[in-house]
């Protein structure tokens, strides 16, 4: 599973949702199912725009979280 962290990166910076979306040029209701972890896809270029505004790289936005099962043996 891929994990958003634009709350964090948002607090750290002292912004908001809404101002980001006007900087970025992105809806506010898409940045919002990013943050929340809904998205299901995010376009590279909206990527280079999030993380010029914010001034991140892709992996302090985006990680990727271990499978739920990770650890466990895999069934045969």
């Amino acid at each position: 599973m891929v994990v958003c962290h634009l709350d964090r990166l948002l607090q750290d910076r002292g912004m908001t949702l809404t101002e980001l979306s006007q900087r970025v040029g992105i809806t506010y209701a898409n940045l919002s199912a990013l943050k929340n972890n809904r998205a299901k896809a995010i376009r590279y270029s909206t990527l280079v725009a999030l993380c010029h505004v914010l001034d991140c790289q892709p992996g302090d936005l985006l990680t990727v979280a271990p499978a739920p099962d990770a650890g466990q043996p895999a069934a045969q």
